[in-house]
């Protein structure tokens, strides 16, 4: 009997308990129903509703443009799909680094709006206030840390973060802040491995990673690329487990041919 059976809800609890037995946590993004429905279904522990959404969904070359009602609509159409899942929700940029007020407002409308059970924010010290404004709520809070999709512009490029050691200190050192805090878990994306272990051991909630190597509690990836539906981005981190693109063009240019030359309906599809 495989483990995701035996587990009836996942909780934030049950991640905890989780790193604490050694269990790895699989977690992978979604931003629809019928994507969801599968995922769920094939036994993922969490489901983030991405901002990456901007990237996959809308076409956006950055994480920047997707607003707060587009986060909820997505987070609504994975909610109804989810009966296992934990969903978590991004903060998209704009809905929480301003003032904490804005962020709490932000928080409990993806809670109410969309029925997320949790919401992710990008950043550490920078956004103590809007985290602990946020918890004080009741709303649990998933951290993110090394590399920030939403500041591109400031660091310019999507290379590896934290390689030297002032940046990897203050990775350190907000890692912890966000556990101190009350953060259930914490995503670290894009970091050397062995600064990810450092953390990983460091801190008694989990971490998950994405492209910060084998040594941490779980892994996320953005379901796009790993199933190979978007075939441009490969970075060193991603594993394709399917070539979905080709089989979805060969599919289409198969009904296209069969359309055009009269195959398709036949007699025993029509009515």
């Amino acid at each position: 009997m495989s483990q995701h059976k035996e587990v009836k809800l996942v909780t934030t609890h049950q991640l905890l308990a989780m790193k604490q037995r050694g269990e790895k946590i699989s977690m992978l993004t979604a931003y629809d129903f019928s994507m969801a429905t599968i995922l769920d279904g094939a036994g993922i522990d969490v489901l983030l509703v991405g901002d990456s959404a901007s990237n996959v969904m809308a076409g956006h070359e950055t994480t920047l443009p997707i607003t707060l009602d587009q986060m909820i609509y997505h987070a609504q159409s994975v909610v109804r799909a989810v009966k296992r899942a934990l969903v978590v929700v991004d903060m998209p940029f704009g809905s929480y680094q301003g003032n904490s007020s804005e962020a709490l407002r932000s928080a409990i409308r993806i809670m109410k709006e969309s029925g997320g059970h949790a919401i992710k924010l990008e950043g550490g010290a920078e956004i103590k206030e809007s985290i602990t404004r946020i918890l004080t709520a009741g709303i649990p809070v998933m951290g993110h840390l090394g590399l920030t999709p939403q500041s591109i512009y400031k660091f310019g490029t999507y290379t590896v973060r934290a390689k030297e050691e002032a940046e990897a200190q203050k990775l350190i050192e907000d890692a912890q802040l966000l556990q101190d805090l009350g953060c259930f878990a914490l995503v670290l994306e894009k970091i050397p491995s062995a600064l990810a272990k450092q953390v990983a051991e460091k801190l008694s909630i989990p971490v998950i990673g994405i492209g910060a190597g084998p040594n941490v509690d779980g892994q996320v990836l953005v379901v796009h690329d790993m199933l190979g539906i978007t075939k441009e981005f490969k970075p060193r981190f991603l594993r394709r487990y399917a070539e979905l693109a080709d089989l979805m063009s060969d599919a289409v240019t198969r009904y296209v041919k069969d359309v055009k030359d009269h195959n398709f309906p036949s007699a025993e599809e029509a009515y």
